[in-house]
């Protein structure tokens, strides 16, 4: 994906959400701070002797969100816990994955009276359950846990409102890989296909929340990452979803998903869904 297409990108997500200006840090009490939330997903259909055609459909999802924070004088500790699992069967098939991932990721911030803060990172991201290609007959396994997995450390500047968060840096980025070793294989080296690769670039996440109603709220997560061997490519995630909240456990979730990575794929990748399901506050 070039660069004007990541600019513009970019630019119509901070548009979209930069509403408030207070510093994020209100929402955080001195010392310890916890949140906790666990979503689960189930949508179904059987069909018995039902002429105007149509499958049985079972589709089960789960996600957790856990989160620590630390509020000190001069410093912010985050520590964030995100994983979204998800199968469905149609028919007499197998079930097949659809959700897939986990991300742990812990950043330090020092406050030091700027409109922006430094910051040090460490972010690990891998799928936990065997992922395959299944437009292939048989399908193809084409990942399992920590295969390809993704560790990232960064150093740069973040700001904050109550609605935005955003951080760009220099960063580091190992990927691992056991099997499947497209992911991390230097095409320059034919005779060898390496398990580890190491990337120098630049890397921005940009996470909002913003209540536009009552009962409803857009949460958006975008991840960049370009290496400096290949700075006319970004690496995109992201994650929108627009959730309302019906009753304290029920809520509908629309989500869409635009992810590129051309060591993946050279074509972008897009999943969208919606889904009726349970969410609960742990703490």
């Amino acid at each position: 994906m070039k660069i004007s297409s990541l600019l513009v990108t970019a630019f119509l997500l901070l548009c979209s959400v930069s509403y408030s200006q207070t510093d994020t840090d209100t929402t955080l009490k001195p010392g310890w701070n916890q949140r906790g939330v666990i979503g689960l997903g189930l949508n179904q259909v059987a069909l018995s002797n039902w002429v105007q055609g149509g499958e049985n459909i079972i589709s089960l999802s789960g996600s957790i969100d856990f989160g620590l924070f630390k509020l000190g004088k001069q410093t912010v500790w985050s520590n964030r816990l995100i994983a979204n699992l998800g199968s469905t069967k149609t028919g007499s098939g197998n079930f097949q994955t659809n959700e897939n991932n986990l991300v742990l990721e812990n950043i330090l911030s020092w406050k030091v009276g700027w409109a922006v803060n430094p910051f040090i990172s460490n972010s690990i991201r891998t799928p936990v359950l065997n992922g395959y290609d299944y437009s292939k007959d048989p399908s193809e396994q084409t990942a399992a846990f920590f295969d390809p997995g993704y560790v990232t450390q960064s150093i740069g500047l973040a700001y904050g409102t109550k609605v935005i968060n955003t951080r760009l840096g220099l960063a580091f980025q190992e990927t691992f890989t056991n099997r499947f070793r497209q992911y991390t294989d230097d095409p320059e080296t034919a005779d060898e296909r390496e398990a580890f690769r190491f990337e120098t670039g630049l890397e921005s996440v940009t996470e909002a929340n913003y209540g536009f109603a009552e009962n409803m709220s857009y949460i958006s997560r975008l991840r960049l990452f370009s290496a400096f061997d290949r700075f006319d490519t970004w690496d995109i995630a992201w994650d929108n979803s627009i959730v309302a909240k019906v009753n304290d456990f029920l809520s509908v979730n629309l989500n869409a998903v635009v992810f590129f990575d051309k060591v993946q794929s050279p074509k972008t990748q897009f999943k969208e869904g919606i889904q009726v399901g349970i969410t609960y506050a742990v703490f």
